[in-house]
């Protein structure tokens, strides 16, 4: 066992394992173990029952079954790569072909073998084509059969048997002194939990079917407790030691806002709204994550919190992921702004530097109260006269450290971040337990339902009869491609798709056709966006930059070539683009030549379901929360046993033991095991991850 200073005994190298070499440790590092912990936790694919050992004279055809018996005799064919052997165990006889010349090499006559496979029969006899098999010796049992047996991701260099023999020998040598437990007594004795060592025993060679449910649930709750406990103790040191804010409290502003509007909120709108005042007249820092569907009024009840800190004399910053969806905020905020004597001010990365300095100047003195922008506002050199209020919008898009940068800016900041791309609620309890959440889930009244449809990319007529009814209509449209420019994947490209439409205007329909896309400069998609808001663009080609944020009303049909490409979640985004008028809209999902199974299932999943928060758990079903909403964070999510869709409820009772734990020991003193493997597995990953 290793002796340095710090190295748990689970962190032990494989190549401390008898018998791993340097062969066998590169093989187990292509797989990714290279500690007794990966190979600990590297969990089977599946299992195959193979508990019960039958006599050959009772095999049925198409059976699976397990054997004990003889090799008889077997011929090696070279010239044909092919290993043919009879196999006999006294009571009746199969033969068993295996389609590698080498594997002859392992028998001698009257070899003792156990073996597994499935047994057809062909005029009158049994055969058996690639049986699983190992050679006995006189003293140690067998391990492929009497067991149910697990199945592992092995490789070339690694083959299942080997992977089984080195679990089961990691196990003798090394279980009683580096799997210690660390749970707290009271959780196993509550839940009836199986002790660590037993969990990890019983997913590499479950007793029954039992067992293994009692393990997998162990070992879930032990990663889903982890993470709760680590996060909870995060928000209890950021609520205990973090720099006093500014408290900040609707007044003149905020109330001639709301005098001025031409609505009424919904009541979801109306309840966020008091949720988030509430936190900002506390002199801890906010930390709330505000989420809602497409089209659902977060914008406005961002504006209701800039209006509390500007009344409480303080600066607001306002920052999304593209200039596109930063300069439409800005050109709102200006709207509501302006008429009330409140200066705000748009910073893109893209801006002159004339114009940048002055912006820079201003912000610092104090006299721009809301600085709209992108990453630019990260600059070093913004610096701001007092920061008190941060919103992000689209949050997920920013890294860890660049919301990190923008929070710097300011004495602890209140932080307002925002999404329309519904989080699955597994997904907020386990990567943003350390947040309060606020969740708008009611839409305006008076918006037509989206009618989504599927199209074949050849069904060019019925297109065509579409864009001609809605330019007829004087409505606008949105055509979306995967890609800027033609490559080899053979996907839809804005530049070649423009060129198309503009040929079809030309022929007849007479139509104004803009090109929009993230290599243009900032000028030039400030001014495509202008126009086509001002209506003298008809139809505007381009790629998901629009996909966010981009407001205009008078757009009633969306067409999204080879829309298999995308996520259900940039779908729905993508969709959310129209339907913000009066009039019907249609949405065309289109098949490409390229459109996989699972393409054709999300854009069958978009047809069917409109709620976006639906549509966000389908996601996460299908593409894991590795990928969905961009929460993956390393060291974090990266749940070698649980899943987030399935563990839901594992989650819940996690969140609660943790809950019911930190509030008595917020330390965890009393439970030193406990907080020594909170640290081991997540005490580095938790200092950036958990930061919304």
């Amino acid at each position: 066992m290793p002796e340095e200073e710090g190295l748990f005994a689970i962190e032990t190298p494989v190549t401390d394992i008898s018998g791993v070499g340097r062969k066998t440790a590169y093989a187990l590092s292509k797989l990714n173990i290279h500690t007794l912990e990966d190979l600990f936790f590297f969990m089977p694919r599946r299992y195959e029952d193979r508990q019960k050992v039958i006599q050959l004279k009772d095999l049925q055809n198409g059976q699976f079954f397990c054997a004990l018996a003889m090799v008889t005799s077997y011929r090696t064919d070279y010239a044909h790569d092919l290993t043919e052997a009879i196999i006999s165990d006294g009571t009746g006889k199969i033969k068993a072909t295996w389609f590698s010349a080498r594997i002859g090499q392992c028998f001698e006559y009257n070899s003792k073998i156990a073996f597994y496979g499935k047994a057809s029969e062909f005029n009158g006899e049994f055969h058996i084509t690639h049986p699983k098999f190992e050679v006995m010796d006189d003293y140690a049992p067998p391990t492929i059969i009497g067991r149910i047996f697990p199945i592992y991701a092995a490789n070339a260099d690694l083959s299942q048997n080997s992977i089984v023999k080195l679990i089961d020998k990691a196990f003798r040598a090394y279980s009683d002194i580096c799997l210690d437990e660390f749970l707290p007594q009271k959780i196993l004795d509550k839940y009836k939990m199986l002790s660590f060592r037993e969990a990890l025993m019983q997913i590499h060679n479950p007793l029954n079917e039992t067992m293994y449910r009692r393990a997998r649930s162990r070992l879930a709750f032990d990663e889903l407790f982890l993470l709760q406990c680590g996060i909870l103790m995060r928000r209890n040191y950021y609520l205990q030691y973090a720099n006093k804010s500014i408290r900040l409290k609707p007044g003149k502003y905020y109330e001639a806002f709301r005098n001025d509007l031409q609505f009424t909120l919904t009541n979801a709108q109306e309840r966020v709204i008091h949720e988030i005042f509430a936190d900002l007249e506390k002199d801890f820092p906010m930390n709330r994550l505000l989420q809602g569907d497409v089209g659902s009024g977060k914008t406005l009840v961002a504006f209701c919190a800039i209006l509390a800190a500007i009344d409480s004399g303080v600066q607001a910053a306002f920052m999304a992921p593209t200039e596109v969806l930063a300069a439409q905020h800005f050109i709102k905020l200006q709207q509501s702004l302006e008429p009330l004597g409140i200066k705000a001010a748009l910073l893109t990365g893209s801006m002159k530097q004339s114009e940048r300095k002055i912006i820079l100047e201003s912000l610092e003195n104090g006299e721009i109260n809301v600085i709209v922008g992108t990453h630019a506002i990260f600059a070093e050199r913004v610096r701001f006269r007092e920061l008190g209020l941060v919103i992000i919008d689209e949050q997920h898009r920013f890294g860890v450290l660049q919301r990190n940068a923008i929070v710097s800016k300011g004495i602890s900041p209140h932080v307002l971040s925002m999404t329309a791309t519904p989080i699955p609620r597994t997904i907020v309890m386990s990567n943003y337990g350390d947040l309060a959440v606020s969740e708008i889930d009611e839409m305006p009244p008076g918006r037509e339902k989206i009618e989504t449809i599927a199209v074949d990319s050849n069904d060019i007529r019925r297109l065509a009869k579409m864009i001609h009814d809605a330019i007829i209509e004087k409505h606008q449209i949105y055509w979306v491609c995967p890609t800027i420019e033609e490559g080899d994947r053979g996907l839809s490209a804005v530049t070649s798709r423009y060129c198309d439409l503009q040929r079809f205007s030309h022929a007849g329909e007479f139509f104004n056709v803009g090109m929009l896309h993230g290599q243009m400069s900032g000028d030039e998609k400030k001014r495509i966006m202008q126009e086509f808001s001002d209506g003298e663009i008809d139809l505007l080609v381009s790629t998901v930059v629009i996909e966010v944020g981009v407001d205009v009303p008078n757009a009633t049909l969306m067409i999204i070539e080879d829309a298999g490409q995308f996520g259900l979640a940039q779908l729905h985004q993508l969709r959310g683009r129209i339907g913000r008028g009066k009039s019907a809209s249609t949405c065309v999902l289109m098949f490409g030549a390229s459109t996989t199974d699972d393409g054709r299932k999300r854009i069958e999943f978009m047809t069917k379901i409109s709620n976006g928060f639906k549509l966000s758990e389908m996601d996460l079903f299908q593409r894991g929360p590795g990928e969905i909403c961009g929460v993956h964070q390393h060291g974090v999510t990266d749940f070698r046993v649980a899943n987030l869709l399935r563990d839901y409820k594992i989650l819940k009772v996690a969140r609660k033991e943790a809950m019911d734990l930190l509030s008595e020991d917020a330390n965890l003193e009393s439970e030193p095991e406990l907080k020594s493997e909170l640290l081991r597995r997540l005490g580095n990953a938790l200092e950036l991850a958990i930061t919304a």
